[in-house]
């Protein structure tokens, strides 16, 4: 078990994760919260109706990470490719799907990372030092989300946009400072792809 997830009878998994790995996963979950911000009744507290009627922003954002975590809904080589009137038209229907999607988006991330910390929170206070985290299927399901995210964010940070960019991380020599980055991307992917074989087992 240790380093990959494995099913549990009745659903869900489980994996055994030694102190360091847990110190890992967690801080990442933060700075991902800490990224993704508040939500919109966080910031409004004494108002309990401003987060079902808070519209979001509706132009993507300026960090890298953000943009890879929320992308524009109409995006990519074909519009790119487009006539500028057809562009422009895209670029507004994006706007408009973000203004009405990017805040529950952000919720959705937002619990996601939670739980992870909760979990990893769990262990640490049983005081054992490395622990086995074991799963619900519903919390499994939070949990590939969030490695999902986790990967995205450090990609970004990595400048990882396909397959052959991935290919180049694993010749990195081991002076260049963004190696820690990269076995964090790389073991986060591990744990990721043993997670999906199990919810599919």
């Amino acid at each position: 078990m240790p380093g990959h997830f494995e099913p549990l009878p009745g659903g869900g998994a489980a994996v055994a994760l030694d102190e360091v790995e847990i110190s890992i996963i967690r801080s990442l979950a933060v700075q991902l919260l800490e990224l993704i911000g508040p939500g919109p009744a966080e910031n409004a507290p004494d108002d309990p109706l401003a987060e079902l009627f808070a519209e979001g922003p509706s132009e993507p954002p300026s960090d890298p990470v953000l943009q890879r975590l929320f992308p524009d809904a109409y995006s990519g080589p074909d519009v790119e490719a487009s006539s500028p009137e057809q562009a422009e038209e895209q670029r507004a229907y994006s706007s408009e799907f973000r203004r009405f999607t990017e805040n529950d988006l952000r919720a959705g991330k937002r619990e996601n990372a939670l739980a992870v910390i909760r979990s990893l929170d769990a262990l640490i206070t049983a005081g054992d030092g490395g622990a086995v985290l074991k799963l619900s299927p519903g919390e499994s399901e939070q949990w590939l989300r969030a490695l999902n995210d986790l990967r995205l964010a450090i990609g970004a940070r990595l400048d990882v946009v396909d397959e052959e960019d991935t290919d180049l991380l694993y010749r990195l020599p081991d002076e260049d400072p963004r190696k820690p980055m990269v076995m964090a991307y790389l073991w986060l992917g591990g744990l990721q792809e043993t997670l999906v074989e199990t919810l599919m087992s």
